[in-house]
Parts: structure tokens; C-alpha cells; sequence
């Protein structure tokens, strides 16, 4: 496995510089700042990529401020209360994408995030203080407990929540490939150990957040 450096000279050759591979990198929020974080806007990011899940980005920004208004301002007592009547109403809103079962993994995962802020004095305290050394159980303990949140898309609502951690995108997972860390895309016990290992070892010799290993990795390759 090439070391953080080798792998960023790999990127900067392909992106002309490295300055060019780290433009626009996410910048995680401090710890105390994701825990302050409310949790109305945690259920919104996941709303907003459970939404745009097999559909295009655009499409869903076009229609977010009707999406917002609908749900209240994602209002988490208020979604988490929502009836079934309630929720039938919202598959034939207009200003709704009108997916039933993504509207009802809303509400699904308005319920988890009331459940987890009870007993840890906001959803945000659970999730600042996940140690990065164990961010792949963050990912599969999202998807076991939330609602349509595996795959990247509870990886995807925690980076836009300032969470920092990775994304198994396809270039990451190729370049993780070429590494010999996995053989595809990893979804074994064994297979996710290795990542987060490979990520572990990366942030130990850089310095640097997964967030940022994460880019690197996605920019060295093409996939």
C-alpha cells in the first residue's frame, strides 16, 4: 500500500498541482460545533440525500424550498408525528418528490434521531464524539438504525452536517483497489475493517482528516 504522499503525488500529477486537488475540500466542523448542530438540520441533509438517491441532484434542489415548507422546516417532532393519513397526503403534494417510500424513511428517520437526542441531549452529541479510528461503524450503525441511509447516502448527510469521514465513491474505492486494500467494492466485516485500517494508517502518517484523505484518493485515480 503507497503511503498518504505517494498517493498525493499520484493526484497532483493528474490535477496539475496539489493545490488543485485539495480546492474545495470539505472542512470538518470541531466537535463541539457538530454538537451543537440542530437536529432539525440533521434530518434535513438526510432528507435531502435520501432524496436525491438514483436521481438528479437538480431536481431535488429545484424543488427543496416546497420539500422545507412541507415538512415543516424538518421539524423533527413534528415529522416524527406525522400519521399515515399524513403521509399519504405528502406522496400527492406538489411541491413534494412523490416517492412514498422515501417520504415515509423521512419520517422513519425523524423517529431515530428524536430516539438518539433524548438520550444524548441532541442527535449532534452522538455523532461529534464517533471516534474517526471507527467512522465505518458510524456508517453501518446509520444504516442499521436510520432509514435508506446506507450505501454513500448517510456518509453523504454527515459531510454536509460537517462530519469528517470518508465516502466510498467508485474513484475511492478503485484507488482502494489498486492499494490491495479490497477487491471490490467492500461490504464484508473483514472488507470494511481493511478500509478503515487503510484510512487509519493514512491519517496517522498525514495529519490530515478523512474528509481530505478521502479527495486524494478520489483524485488520483480514474475510475
Amino acid at each position: 500500500m503507497r503511503t498518504y504522499d505517494e498517493i498525493l503525488a499520484i493526484a497532483a500529477e493528474r490535477k496539475g498541482g496539489v493545490e488543485a486537488v485539495l480546492r474545495d475540500v470539505y472542512i470538518p466542523k470541531l466537535p463541539h460545533e457538530m454538537a451543537e448542530t440542530p437536529d432539525a438540520v440533521w434530518l434535513a441533509e438526510m432528507a435531502k440525500h435520501i432524496f436525491q438517491a438514483g436521481m438528479s441532484w437538480k431536481v431535488v434542489e429545484g424543488k427543496w424550498p416546497g420539500i422545507e415548507e412541507a415538512f415543516h422546516g424538518f421539524d423533527v417532532a413534528y415529522v416524527a408525528g406525522l400519521s399515515e393519513d399524513e403521509i399519504t397526503a405528502l406522496t400527492k403534494d406538489a411541491r413534494m418528490i412523490k416517492s412514498a417510500a422515501k417520504i415515509k424513511a423521512i419520517v422513519d428517520n425523524a423517529k431515530f434521531i428524536a430516539k438518539v437526542s433524548a438520550e444524548h441531549g441532541g442527535f449532534g452529541n452522538k455523532i461529534a464524539y464517533w471516534p474517526a479510528e471507527e467512522y465505518f461503524d458510524l456508517l453501518d450503525w446509520l444504516k442499521k438504525e436510520g432509514a435508506r441511509l446506507g450505501g454513500n447516502t448517510g456518509a453523504m448527510a454527515m459531510r454536509w452536517c460537517g462530519r469528517d469521514g470518508f465516502v466510498l465513491s467508485d474513484s475511492v474505492v478503485a484507488r482502494l483497489i489498486a492499494e490491495g486494500v479490497i477487491d471490490k467494492a467492500p461490504t464484508t466485516k473483514a472488507a470494511k475493517k481493511a478500509v478503515q485500517d487503510a484510512f487509519n494508517t493514512w491519517r496517522a502518517q498525514s495529519g490530515q482528516t478523512l474528509n481530505t484523505i478521502s479527495r486524494v484518493l478520489a483524485q488520483s485515480i480514474d475510475a
